[in-house]
């Protein structure tokens, strides 16, 4: 079996993100399996006639990607449709609203679609009208980089680096409404506790604060950016992430809304207790190794990180279940299933 994979997440600004984590590793095992050859194509230029499977492994709402005609079966991962649930602060304009319209359509044609969580399958068949059976939900996995960091040297190092205080809370992740930085920022200054905030649009100055998505960012900044207590850091590559949650008190995700929350499973498996927000698809990929906090009241997230910091033996509860629940997700198992789906468009008559 032949199958192409649109190389496009891996360059820009999504080669940081989600989809391009989720790009280069779900690539990076496919290549070790049996009876499947897997190719990184430019789709914008690709010849496809050679493939028996095209994926693209994102899905963007508001601009026409899908092919019109197919030459090969196709497969299209959605991570979430976060825009179309907030509408007022992802706001399409009249060229995205009929882009979407067009993109509607073509999905008719595709094969299958593949999500990371229930939460967001749900919200394909709402938003989408695409049928349960042509959906399949494929968990993403922290990569093997991930793990417990021993050596208090290197941890020291690293914080020094930074010059971040002894305790704090960690945040790793954009600063869109959805992730709800401000309610976060609010329950630790509550608190009196430091907030480390990584993630490459934190600090850019490429940023356009006058942009209607970006507004809640400069709320944020307004109110919060030259509090002593809140250290953006901006982007900070793996070596140092994985150090960041070691040294982190706590990982909070503070999110109205996700398809899935890398950065819970990550810090996790770096030993991390984890505060989540009440949402579906957090607690979803939680399970119970996370407490949960309700995501529209700073009090209740203070509480809650103040709960895994003054209790030793609520921390480290929390610290034995994550590594545990863990072991449940891997890219080779996200492969494998991937190629399951393959293998059944294939044999399908669609």
């Amino acid at each position: 079996m032949k199958v192409a994979i649109d190389s496009g997440p891996l360059t820009g600004g999504d080669s940081v993100r989600g989809v391009g984590v989720y790009t280069q590793n779900l690539v990076k095992e496919l290549v070790k399996l049996r009876d499947i050859k897997v190719d990184l194509v430019d789709f914008r230029i690709a010849d496809f006639e050679n493939y028996d499977v095209i994926h693209y492994p994102y899905f963007k709402l508001f601009f026409t990607k899908l092919p019109i005609i197919k030459s090969s079966k196709v497969v299209v991962t959605i991570h979430d449709l976060i825009p179309l649930i907030y509408p007022k602060h992802y706001p399409p304009g009249i060229k995205g609203t009929f882009k979407l319209g067009f993109q509607k359509l073509m999905l008719k044609n595709v094969d299958t679609v593949i999500t990371v969580s229930e939460t967001s399958k749900k919200d394909i068949v709402r938003f989408l009208d695409i049928p349960e059976e042509n959906i399949k939900v494929i968990y993403e996995a922290p990569r093997e980089i991930f793990n417990k960091v021993i050596d208090k040297t290197i941890l020291e190092k690293v914080r020094q680096k930074y010059q971040l205080p002894e305790k704090f809370v960690l945040y790793v992740g954009d600063v869109n409404y959805n992730k709800n930085l401000s309610t976060l920022a609010e329950a630790c200054v509550g608190i009196k506790m430091s907030l480390v905030i990584v993630g490459k649009q934190a600090r850019s100055k490429k940023i356009n604060l006058n942009h209607i998505e970006n507004r809640s960012f400069k709320l944020f900044l307004d109110k919060y950016g030259e509090n002593k207590l809140i250290y953006r850091l901006g982007f900070v590559d793996d070596d140092d992430l994985v150090k960041l949650y070691g040294l982190a008190s706590v990982y909070c995700q503070p999110s109205f809304y996700e398809g899935f929350g890398l950065p819970v499973l990550e810090a996790m498996a770096c030993g991390t207790p984890v505060v989540i927000s009440k949402t579906q698809a957090l607690v979803e990929i939680a399970g119970n190794a996370a407490l949960i906090a309700d995501p529209k009241n700073p009090d209740d997230l203070g509480i809650k990180i103040q709960k895994i910091m003054n209790k030793k033996s609520i921390s480290a509860e929390l610290v034995e279940q994550g590594i545990e629940h863990i072991q449940g997700f891997s890219w080779k198992k996200c492969a494998d299933e991937t190629l399951e789906v393959y293998r059944h468009v294939v044999n399908s008559r669609k």
